[in-house]
C-alpha cells in the first residue's frame, strides 16, 4: 500500500521541461507518475495515503555533494566568527574566556570581512588569554590562528621544521606568527581532549535537522578522520541515521584512514543501511586561497614569494591513487591550485579507475590544458558555486587577470561534458542549496546590484538545479535512482513555493523549503504544508 501525491507540480529533471502532475509512491520508492486522475484509477486499490502539496513545486531530493556534516553541525553548535569583523571576533572571544572552558576555541574566521581586511595576530590571542589555549579555525579549515600558550602545547617554537604538507608562519624576523596552515594545524589539534562520542553525535543529528529545514535529503560528506576515527565515526552515523531520521549519507573514506578501514568490518562494503553508504577515497593535493596554500603553477599576484603548498609528492599522490584501486576504491582528489590539478591528473592517468567512479574536488583554478586532460577522463568535477561570492573580488588580485578565464569556469566544464555536481562545503560556505543555486545562476553578491565575476560562465537554472540533483547522483554511480522524479527512483523530494527553472534571481533568494521528504517520510515541513489523510479526491 502506497501514497498519492497530488495537486502539484513535480518536476522530474530528467528532461529540462519534463512535470508532472501526481506521483504514486510505495515503500519509499517512486512507482508512477502522471495526472492525478490516472494514478487515482490504476492504483485506487493500493493508495493507502493522499498527500495534498497545495500547489508547490516538487523537485528531486535536493543533496550536497561535498559537505563535512560533522563540521557544519559544530559550527552550529559553536562560536562561529564567520559573519565577524576583527574587533567583533575579539569580542566574542573575550565573552568566551569568561567561561569556565579549558580550550578558547572558535571557527570561521574571515579576515575579508574585516573593513581593512585586519587579520588575527599572535598579540591579540594573547590578550584574550595566557594561561589557556586559543585556537581560531580559519574559515577555509586550512590554517588556523593560536597564541602562544597553544604553541607551547605543542611544542612548537622558532626552530621547529615545517612539516611535511604545512606550514608554520614566520614574520620576516623569524619569528612565530601563531598562523598555521594545512598539517601544522594538526600539531595543536593533537593536543586537544578528545571530543566525546556524544558530542559528536549532537554536531551529526544538529546537522541533519538544519539540513532538511534548508531542503537537503542528503549529502557527499567527508567526516571519518577527524573524530576519533573512522569506526567510531561510523558507529555515530550507524546510530543517527535511521528510519526515524533518514538522510542519503555518502561518506568518503579520509586517506589517513586506510589502516582503520582495513582492519575493520567496514572493509570492502559499499551499502552499509538503506541510507548510509560509503564512496571514494579522500586525498588532499593542495591547500586554500585564503591562506594562499592552493598549489599554484606560477606564484601568486599578491605574493611572489609563494607559490602555495603541495600536501604530498607527486610520488606518495600516485601511491596513494594505487593504494584506492587496491581497494576496488575510486579517489576524491582535493585541488584548487592549477599545479595540484596537474598533479592529481597524472596520477589518474597512471593508475585509471576500476569501479567506482574518480571525482575532483573544487577545481577553482585551471588551465586549457588541463581541462583537455579531465575531459579524456571518466572523472566528475565536484564544484561549490558559493564560492564565487566568498572568493570575489579579493582573489582578483591573488590570482591576476590571466588566470581568470580558466578559474571557477562552471559553464566551461559543462560545455566541454564534463560530468559537475553541486556543493556548498559547508561549514565553509551555507548549506543552504538555494544560495548554491543562485550563485552559480547570478555569480554576484546575493541581492545587491554589483559586479557579476565571470558573466560568460553563469549557468542556466536548470543547470544549476541538476547540479544538486542529478549531478549528485551521478557522481556515486547512483544516477539510475536518485536525482530525478521519475518510476523506480527514490522517494526524496525538496519541495519549494516557487519553479527555480523560471524564476529570476531574487525569486530564487526569496523562495521558501515548504517540505523535505526523505524515502517517503515527511523529515521537515512549515505550515504550508499539510498532509490530508485518506479524504476523497474529486477527478
Amino acid at each position: 500500500m502506497g501514497t498519492l501525491w497530488f495537486n502539484g507540480t513535480f518536476i522530474s529533471m530528467g528532461q529540462e521541461h519534463e512535470t508532472f502532475e501526481a506521483i504514486y509512491e510505495r515503500d519509499g520508492k517512486i512507482i508512477d507518475c502522471g495526472s492525478k486522475h490516472e494514478l487515482l484509477e490504476k492504483w485506487k486499490n493500493e493508495i493507502l495515503h493522499k498527500k495534498n502539496a497545495n500547489g508547490t513545486f516538487v523537485f528531486p531530493g535536493f543533496v550536497d555533494s561535498h559537505l563535512h556534516l560533522i563540521g557544519h553541525g559544530q559550527k552550529l553548535l559553536r562560536l562561529d566568527l564567520s559573519k565577524c569583523n576583527k574587533q567583533e571576533a575579539l569580542d566574542q572571544l573575550k565573552i568566551l574566556s569568561a567561561r569556565d572552558v579549558e580550550w578558547i576555541e572558535a571557527l570561521g574566521w574571515n579576515e575579508h570581512n574585516d573593513p581593512n581586511h585586519d587579520t588575527l595576530t599572535i598579540d591579540d590571542l594573547n590578550a584574550i588569554s595566557q594561561t589557556r589555549p586559543v585556537f581560531v579555525m580559519r574559515i577555509c579549515r586550512h590554517a588556523a590562528y593560536v597564541n602562544q600558550t597553544a604553541l607551547q602545547m605543542a611544542g612548537i617554537d622558532e626552530s621547529t621544521a615545517d612539516p611535511a604538507g604545512g606550514r608554520i608562519e614566520r614574520d620576516e624576523d623569524g619569528n612565530l606568527t601563531g598562523v598555521l596552515h594545512d598539517a601544522a594545524v594538526t600539531l595543536v589539534q593533537n593536543c586537544m581532549p578528545p571530543l566525546s562520542r556524544q558530542s559528536v553525535k549532537r554536531a551529526l543529528e544538529t546537522a541533519i535537522q538544519d539540513c532538511y529545514r534548508h531542503g537537503l535529503t542528503g549529502g557527499h560528506t567527508e567526516d571519518l578522520h577527524y573524530y576519533n576515527g573512522l569506526v567510531e565515526t561510523m558507529e555515530i552515523y550507524e546510530e543517527t541515521i535511521n528510519d526515524r531520521q533518514p538522510f542519503r549519507a555518502h561518506l568518503l573514506i579520509h586517506h589517513e584512514e586506510l589502516d582503520a578501514y582495513d582492519y575493520s568490518h567496514y572493509k570492502n562494503k559499499r551499502e552499509i543501511s538503506p541510507f548510509i553508504e560509503l564512496g571514494a577515497l579522500k586525498i588532499f593535493a593542495d591547500g586554500a586561497l585564503g591562506g594562499r596554500t592552493a598549489a599554484l603553477s606560477s606564484p601568486y599576484s599578491d605574493d611572489p614569494e609563494t607559490t602555495g603548498l603541495l600536501i604530498h609528492t607527486e610520488d606518495k599522490l600516485k601511491n596513494l591513487v594505487e593504494s584506492a584501486r587496491g581497494r576496488q576504491l575510486g579517489v576524491a582528489i582535493h585541488v584548487i591550485g592549477d599545479q595540484a590539478l596537474d598533479m592529481a591528473l597524472t596520477a589518474i592517468e597512471e593508475a585509471p579507475v576500476v569501479s567506482m567512479r574518480d571525482r575532483l574536488i573544487h577545481v577553482q583554478i585551471a588551465r586549457k590544458d588541463l581541462f583537455k586532460r579531465i575531459k579524456q577522463l571518466p572523472l566528475i568535477v565536484d564544484i561549490q558555486p558559493r564560492f564565487v561570492v566568498s572568493d570575489f573580488p579579493w582573489v582578483i588580485e591573488r590570482l591576476g587577470q590571466d588566470r581568470l578565464p580558466y578559474s571557477f569556469a562552471w559553464k566551461t566544464l559543462l560545455l566541454n561534458g564534463i560530468p559537475c555536481a553541486g556543493g556548498s562545503d559547508a561549514p565553509i560556505e551555507p548549506v543552504e542549496p538555494l544560495l548554491g543555486i543562485h550563485a552559480a545562476i547570478a555569480r554576484k553578491e546575493p541581492g545587491k546590484d554589483g559586479p557579476v565575476y565571470g558573466e560568460s560562465e553563469k549557468l542556466t537554472p536548470f543547470e544549476a538545479v541538476s547540479l544538486f540533483t542529478t549531478g549528485s547522483a551521478f557522481a556515486i554511480g547512483k544516477e539510475h535512482e536518485r536525482g530525478q522524479i521519475k518510476p523506480g527512483f527514490d522517494a526524496d523530494f525538496t519541495i519549494l513555493d516557487q519553479n527555480l527553472l523560471i524564476a529570476d534571481e531574487k525569486t530564487i533568494l526569496n523562495a521558501e523549503v515548504v517540505a523535505t521528504i526523505v524515502n517517503g517520510k515527511t523529515v521537515y515541513h512549515n505550515e504550508r504544508f499539510e498532509e490530508i489523510g485518506d479524504e476523497r479526491i474529486e477527478s
